[in-house]
């Protein structure tokens, strides 16, 4: 580590081989613990490069658990992480929402690193049992339209990495691994990314991939679609600027879509959206989103349809109704 870490400091870069032969040696647990910091704080000082996170994700696709829900049309909601804007559970609201249009979601995801409550987090307070037993998560792909895949669960040999993610508290390359790395590999993906480049590279790597895939940014710097002002979206079929305005929404206030300061407020705004008690803007963000989702389904379908298939879900009782499903 010591040479690749002098290579990296003078301004190099890895190759996708040597990203994936670090990673791996990183889940043996072949480095210390000070090495392993270096080499995260490296990825904070500059930009990440093609080749170094598809060596790091072929690294996690080869470690972690596989699971086979080739029976379903699954699709994932989630975010990169890492924007710093603390808003509420939005992709995981929005998942609800989806699978109460009938439609199957493999949602992955993680305890928050750099928010308070990730959709592991929420989902934990609420009482889920997360599991890898492929069964278990079938039947609740039947029972609810969704399966929550709890990363840590799929890529035990990340366990080295965990505390030190936790002690940091900031978004590391790890964080724009999370959406590429879905064990169940679903043929449909809503991505949120916390800025333009990953964007770039994610689209890339994504147009090879033969996936339905919807890739969206807030350029204000959220890493899903806001409200709060313009977003890009690039997809199977479209590479554009789009603004709350074209999807039929008014633009928002950051305030509007916060979420809470602990775990447990967090869970009540999750609570109040599905209850029907949530505010316009928090139902709107989340419809917002979900209508992008279905589109990505169904792209010849145009987003008036997929966001009233959202609003129906939502406002008719079939996203709590999934939640209940899943947690039953």
């Amino acid at each position: 580590m010591k040479n690749i870490l002098n290579q990296l400091f003078q301004n190099h870069t890895l190759s996708r081989t040597d990203s994936k032969d670090i990673l791996m040696k990183i889940a043996k647990g072949e480095y210390n613990m000070s090495q392993m910091v270096a080499f995260l704080t490296v990825f904070q000082l500059r930009s990440i490069t093609l080749e170094e996170l598809q060596g790091f994700r072929d690294a996690l696709l080869e470690l972690c658990i596989p699971v086979d829900f080739s029976d379903f049309n699954t699709i994932d909601l989630s975010g990169t992480g890492g924007d710093g804007k603390d808003t509420f559970n939005i992709s995981t609201l929005a998942s609800f929402v989806v699978a109460g249009t009938g439609e199957k979601v493999a949602k992955h995801g993680n305890y928050g690193v750099s928010s308070t409550c990730g959709s592991s987090n929420i989902l934990e307070y609420f009482g889920c049992e997360f599991s890898s037993d492929q069964d278990k998560l079938k039947r609740e792909l039947d029972n609810a339209g969704i399966c929550f895949l709890h990363a840590p669960k799929f890529n035990p040999a990340m366990k080295n990495i965990a505390p030190i993610r936790k002690e940091l508290g900031i978004k590391t390359f790890f964080n724009m691994l999370g959406p590429m790395v879905n064990p169940s590999s679903p043929n449909n993906q809503l991505i949120g990314v916390f800025n333009l480049e990953l964007g770039r590279i994610y689209n890339y790597i994504y147009q090879n991939l033969g996936k339905n895939y919807a890739i969206v940014h807030s350029l204000d710097g959220y890493d899903e679609v806001s409200l709060t002002g313009d977003f890009r979206l690039q997809s199977t079929t479209n590479d554009s600027l789009i603004s709350p305005m074209d999807l039929g929404f008014t633009k928002l206030k950051p305030h509007e879509i916060l979420g809470g300061k602990t775990v447990r407020e967090s869970a009540d705004i999750f609570l109040n959206i599905l209850q029907g008690k949530g505010s316009k803007a928090q139902n709107n963000v989340v419809l917002a989103n979900a209508g992008l989702a279905i589109n990505c389904i169904y792209p010849d379908l145009d987003y008036s349809s997929c966001l009233e298939k959202a609003q129906d879900s939502l406002h008719g009782k079939s996203a709590l109704q999934s939640f209940k499903n899943l947690l039953n």
